[in-house]
């Protein structure tokens, strides 16, 4: 019998839970009973794996599920709308409950859009070509202090640079990031400082041969670029989606979510 009451109890204490999960979100979504999460389109690796966000493989998509759950929705209760980059982040209605596209947390676009608290915060990573990995570099401080450095000179690139790596020869500056890239192309320098997200697509589309040869913990950065859900401006639903983004932070879900598609997934290990 003591059994049986502590299996009842249990039991009562998870439904209540998923019912407290439910009733933040209660009247607050787009339809009811349905959590409605827009991704890019298409959506791109390791973010989204194969654009399928509803397989729930990637970093985002793993994490909207995640969080789904948290707010008591079952993946039978979420549905998937795509969306381009720059119509979402424009002021007024939207299609969505909200949106996961890398979406950094600003004061500009914060006066037409609401984010939740951050979902992740974005590593930098070294931006290098297979051809300077053949040539021995690998992913520790001490090997890259010998290498030939670029870096756009109007971001925090190089200050960041200089903390984290300290190199030998003072870098290169350039322009913009597309005249960095081109450098490392035509083989001027070797190595460069992106946020992780930016590497892993310049690696893969941008550069010929590139390759994301490690990333730093994030909290080496002073000032760290940080996602966060995109929702319509006042949108209630802000209060559930931060609770249950705390929650998976908290337990270290979040944690185990990032190290498995941003470490594990892309390979990309990280510089101590």
């Amino acid at each position: 019998m003591k059994t049986l009451t502590l299996t009842f109890c249990a039991a009562t204490l998870a439904a209540g839970a998923a019912l407290a999960a439910d009733s933040c979100a209660t009247g607050k979504t787009l339809k009811d009973g349905v959590l409605t999460i827009a991704t890019g389109n298409p959506a791109y690796y390791p973010w989204v794996a194969d654009d399928k966000p509803e397989s729930g493989k990637g970093f985002e998509a793993a994490t909207a599920y995640a969080i789904a759950e948290k707010m008591g929705f079952g993946r039978d209760q979420v549905e998937w709308v795509r969306t381009s980059f720059d119509e979402a982040i424009q002021p007024g209605a939207k299609n969505f409950d909200f949106n996961m596209q890398q979406y950094s947390i600003t004061p500009e676009r914060e006066q037409m859009v609401d984010f939740s608290l951050p979902y992740y915060t974005s590593a930098m990573a070294v931006l290098t070509t297979d051809a300077v990995v053949e040539n021995g570099i690998e992913p520790t401080v001490a090997s890259l202090k010998g290498v030939i450095w670029g870096a756009d000179a109007n971001t925090t690139a190089v200050p960041m640079l200089m903390d984290m790596v300290g190199p030998e020869k003072d870098p290169l500056l350039y322009g913009d990031n597309a005249d960095v890239t081109a450098a490392m192309q035509a083989r001027q320098i070797d190595a460069a400082l992106f946020d992780l997200p930016t590497a892993l697509y310049l690696a893969a589309v941008v550069l010929d041969g590139g390759t994301v040869l490690g990333q730093f913990p994030a909290d080496r950065s002073e000032n760290p670029d940080q996602f966060g859900l995109l929702l319509e401006d006042g949108n209630p639903l802000k209060e559930c989606v931060d609770a249950a983004i705390t929650a998976l932070t908290d337990s270290g879900e979040l944690a185990a979510i990032e190290a498995k598609w941003l470490q594990e997934a892309t390979g990309v290990p990280v510089i101590e």
